[in-house]
């Protein structure tokens, strides 16, 4: 169906549930758009996309069939997310990253029922310009820096730059680098002070708030920008 006509920025109603829609931007009859989402210029959410709740569409976004995301879930101007990529929750999509969903694309070999599935997890951050290659998973709060070409999985918290993508230490939970660790490898955040530790080669985890939990409520604010601890 096509988004309403009205100029008032009043909430539409698909599959009964409540949200905005831009008078420039089509929600396709079939897709599932969860509340209080709002879906800004010029955007297409295709039949079978599935986008959660309290997201951010900006200008230009397209969604296709069989898309995934989650609640929370930022995806800036210029994105379009093609059959196959999955989104968790509380993801950042920077402004014009790409996704692909085949490896070997050729226009002369129909390969739709070959695409391939690219997993966006829980509080990862994609930097503007980025390209994601299909067949990959972005792990939980990792942070993909600006025009980084990513063409294998991050670890989760792990923060990437580079082409091919290549990774330059640990990012927390609200988006600084850890170091300087204690004699038990433990790091601290400087905005949080949630204690983070590699508990094996590889593997950083949180000490303070489990992955999958949400913040304490005074924690959603930033308080210290990143510039302070470069």
């Amino acid at each position: 169906m096509t988004a309403p006509s009205s100029s008032n920025q009043q909430p539409s109603t698909i599959n009964h549930q409540p949200f905005f829609v831009h008078p420039s931007s089509y929600v396709d009859s079939g897709a599932i758009v969860g509340a209080d989402t709002r879906i800004w210029h010029f955007c297409h959410v295709m039949k079978g996309a599935r986008i959660g709740r309290k997201c951010v569409l900006g200008q230009n976004v397209n969604v296709d069939a069989g898309v995934s995301v989650g609640d929370n879930v930022k995806i800036q101007n210029n994105v379009s997310l093609y059959t196959g990529v999955m989104v968790e929750d509380d993801a950042f999509l920077g402004p014009s990253c790409v996704f692909t969903n085949v490896t070997n694309p050729r226009s002369q070999v129909n390969r739709h029922a070959l695409y391939e599935k690219t997993l966006v997890r829980r509080g990862a951050t994609i930097g503007a310009n980025a390209t994601i290659v299909c067949g990959i998973t972005l792990g939980r709060y990792c942070f993909v820096g600006a025009g980084t070409v990513v063409t294998k999985d991050v670890p989760d918290y792990a923060l990437v730059v580079g082409n091919p993508a290549r990774q330059k230490g640990w990012m927390s939970r609200h988006g600084h680098i850890l170091k300087n660790p204690d004699a038990h490898g433990i790091m601290i955040c400087p905005e949080s002070g949630f204690r983070y530790q590699e508990t094996e080669l590889g593997l950083l985890r949180c000490l303070d708030c489990d992955e999958q939990a949400a913040l304490p409520a005074g924690l959603t604010h930033g308080t210290k920008p990143y510039d302070d601890f470069k």
